[in-house]
Formats: C-alpha cells, sequence, structure tokens
C-alpha cells in the first residue's frame, strides 16, 4: 500500500519552487547581458524582492504563536535570532508588518512589487500622522496618492510629499497643521536632544548626539564660514569631498592658499578644526558659570615643567584628571583662562595660581585691526577667524598687552607651540617657522 504525498501549502510551496528556480541560475554571471538585459534584471529583481518582503511581513503579522512556541518577546525577535538578522531591523520590520494590516493599499503595491518596503515604511507613516479629523475616507484618499507618487519618487522624496499630502486633501486645514506638526517636532527635538562623551584612551574622546536641526544648522554656518569650504562641497558630512584643484575649486579661499596641508584635508576633518577652534573663541566672560569658570583650564604641573619644550600636565575634568602636553596647557593658556597647579612630591597643592585675564573685546578688535590677517608669513586667513597668542607667553610671566599679541590661525597657533618647530619674527611683524633638524 502506498501512501499519497502530502500536498505542500501553497505559500511554501511557492517559496521553495522561487527557491529552486534561484538556484538553477546561481553560477550564471550576467557579464554577457546587454544593457537593456540588465536593467530589465535589476528592476525585476527590486521588484521580486519587495513581492518578497511582502510574504515575509504578511506572515510575521499573524506568527505571534511562533513567538509564544519559543517563549520569545515577540515573533520579531524569534526571526532575528532564528535567522540570524539585525534585531533592530526585526524590530523595525514587525513595526511595519502590523502597519501594514491597516493600510491594504500599500500592502497590495507591494505584493505586485510596485512599493518597496523603505517606500511603505513611509507612506505608513505619513497617512499614521495625518490629524484624527480627517476621518478614514481623506485617509485612504491620502494612502492611494502615496502609492500611486512611489512609482515615481523614492522613500526621501515621498516623506516630503506625505508632510504635505493635506496641501491636496484638506487646503482649508493644511497650514494650521503644519504648524501644530513643527512645533510639536521642535519640541519633542529639543525634549530628546543627546550629545554624549567617551573617553578612547588615545588622546581622543568621542562626541556623538542628536540634536535639533535647527541647532546643528546654525554651528554647520558657523563651522562652515570659519572653514571657507568649496562652494562646489556637498553639506553631506559623510561625502564631503576634497579642495584639491584650485582651478576646480573655484570657492578655494585663504585657507586653502595659506596651508596646503589643509587643502587636501576632507571638509569633515576641517570642520572638525574649526569646531575646536571655535571653543577656544569663546569669551568666558560671556558664559554662565559651572563650578566657575567654564572655560578655565586647570592643569597640575610645575611652572618650570609648563615653561619646558617636552613636559606633561595634568588636566582636570569633570571625571578625573587626564594627562596632556604641556605644549597643549602653553596653547590653551592663550585662549583660555589657565589656572597652575603646583603639586610637591606627595601630589599636594602648595600653590594655586590666580586666573590670567584673557584679551579684552577692545583689545581684540584693535589687534585684529592692526593686523588684518594671520601673521604668518604667507598666511591669509581673515583675522575674525584667527586666535590671540601672547608672544611674551603667560606660562613665562607674559602679560595680555597690544604690543605682546599677535593674531594667529588655529593652524600657525598649533605651530607655534609645536616644539618641533622654531620662529622667528620678522621686522615686518610677521612670524616665520622653522622645523628643527
Amino acid at each position: 500500500m502506498t501512501v499519497a504525498p502530502l500536498v505542500q501549502q501553497p505559500l511554501l510551496a511557492a517559496v521553495a519552487h522561487a527557491r529552486a528556480l534561484l538556484d538553477q541560475v546561481a553560477d550564471l554571471q550576467p557579464l554577457y547581458l546587454s544593457v537593456t538585459e540588465k536593467e530589465q534584471l535589476l528592476l525585476e529583481s527590486a521588484r521580486l524582492a519587495a513581492q518578497v518582503d511582502e510574504l515575509r511581513l504578511r506572515t510575521l503579522a499573524d506568527a505571534s504563536d511562533v513567538a509564544q512556541a519559543h517563549g520569545a518577546r515577540d515573533a520579531g525577535a524569534w526571526l532575528a535570532h532564528a535567522a540570524q538578522l539585525d534585531p533592530a531591523a526585526a524590530r523595525a520590520d514587525l513595526h511595519l508588518a502590523d502597519a501594514l494590516q491597516t493600510r491594504p493599499l500599500v500592502a497590495a503595491a507591494m505584493r505586485t512589487g510596485a512599493v518597496n518596503a523603505a517606500q511603505a515604511r513611509v507612506i505608513a507613516a505619513a497617512v499614521d500622522d495625518l490629524p484624527e479629523q480627517l476621518g478614514p475616507d481623506l485617509r485612504a484618499d491620502a494612502e492611494a496618492r502615496l502609492v500611486d507618487y512611489a512609482g515615481e519618487f523614492g522613500p526621501a522624496d515621498l516623506r516630503r510629499l506625505g508632510r504635505r499630502i493635506l496641501d491636496v486633501l484638506a487646503p482649508q486645514i493644511a497650514e494650521k497643521e503644519e504648524a501644530k506638526r513643527l512645533e510639536a517636532e521642535e519640541a519633542a527635538a529639543r525634549d530628546r536632544a543627546t550629545l554624549t562623551f567617551r573617553n578612547l584612551g588615545d588622546g581622543r574622546s568621542r562626541m556623538s548626539g542628536v540634536l535639533p536641526t535647527s541647532a546643528i544648522e546654525r554651528l554647520k554656518g558657523y563651522l562652515d564660514a570659519h572653514t571657507n569650504p568649496a562652494r562646489h562641497t556637498s553639506d553631506n558630512d559623510d561625502t564631503d569631498t576634497d579642495a584639491t584643484d584650485p582651478e576646480a575649486d573655484p570657492g578655494a579661499g585663504p585657507a586653502e592658499d595659506a596651508n596646503p596641508d589643509v587643502a587636501r584635508s576632507p571638509f569633515h576633518r576641517r570642520r572638525a578644526w574649526a569646531f575646536m577652534d571655535l571653543l577656544e573663541l569663546l569669551d568666558p566672560d560671556h558664559l554662565p558659570e559651572h563650578g566657575g569658570d567654564a572655560t578655565a583650564v586647570t592643569v597640575t604641573i610645575s611652572l618650570d615643567q609648563l615653561r619646558a619644550d617636552l613636559a606633561t600636565a595634568g588636566l582636570l575634568t569633570g571625571e578625573g584628571e587626564e594627562t596632556i602636553s604641556a605644549t597643549e596647557a602653553r596653547r590653551l593658556a592663550c585662549q583660555a583662562r589657565i589656572i597652575p597647579v603646583v603639586l610637591d612630591g606627595r601630589g599636594r597643592v602648595l600653590d594655586l595660581g590666580r586666573s590670567a585675564r584673557l584679551f579684552q573685546p577692545a583689545q581684540r578688535t584693535a589687534i585684529r585691526l592692526r593686523d588684518h590677517h594671520c601673521r604668518a608669513e604667507g598666511c591669509t586667513i581673515p583675522a575674525r577667524w584667527c586666535h590671540l597668542h601672547h608672544l611674551d607667553p603667560w606660562s613665562s610671566g607674559g602679560t595680555t598687552d597690544l604690543d605682546l599679541a599677535v593674531t594667529l590661525c588655529g593652524h600657525h597657533h598649533q605651530r607655534i607651540h609645536d616644539h618641533r618647530y622654531t620662529h622667528q619674527r620678522l621686522p615686518d611683524g610677521d612670524i616665520r617657522f622653522h622645523r628643527r633638524n
């Protein structure tokens, strides 16, 4: 007696058949396809991927019993573990799967390959964000319009269209609702802003955060003005290009002319340097106090060490003490208040030096009117982007006087404190640098 084979469930059979067909072409390369054939293969495989995604999401939305059978938190968590997927992506898929249960037009478009998963997320979110008073009919109309737009627009453009869909559906309330949405977004952006710091242990620290877009754009404006970026440089931090060719870079300015090293540096690096310069240009007299002067630099070192070419200093931070070079301490002394804490052999405080005065606003104005630009020989960085340097270092007993100050850009201010270089002041007041042998 023979037993007839069980008929395989159609969904499983479809997946098995599709995989079997792909197995048949697994070793074939598209090298000899024509351009038209490659275009067709890319587009059709993208549509196939959307259809497969929809089937997976459709199943995921109805797979709570799978999670229960395995004691998992939800079906997304089980799938992430069983298929070695990214848990965050699996959670996002579960959220989209649930959303598609109430977005039949989006789900139907995915089943035909007309809408991909990224577009579906955007459309579902846009419809969910519509005001409650619109009612189901207008929501369905919005969903249908956005699905139709998906044939022409990618996720980013769809997101923008979704934010403005009320202009088409209900123009009488669009502006008011847009204002309410923007106010809510801005309040949430401020409430949820984060900024964290982590010491990497190699002289660097990582700063990461999420801030309101308006604050970031303001910061970018300050930094870009300081770096004098090329006009053709992208605003995308991840894809900023180098400004290396003066003829191909009509926006190249004094920073590039004066310092080829800066010109060859990626824009994101120049922004980082500009950010460091910006911090040092802040006037502590206009900052709120938090346990004292916000920009006070407290170094635990003897004054003899502070004056030496090669020495170290302890920099007091919110988390304890970090070690910096005496060179860096001397450079900071030009811009920020520095408090030398002299210790004995057992680390006890013997003397707490008084804070040195920064150059005052009137002095800064007078010095910059006098110098016009960085006084390093050949450098043309405008004075408004420069630091003020004590020619007679404060760490050696110098004073904050007009005649003993010189304007230096961030690059040359670093160099004048670099013990690998010597410098001399020329008769015209410029500073000439020489690398030590």
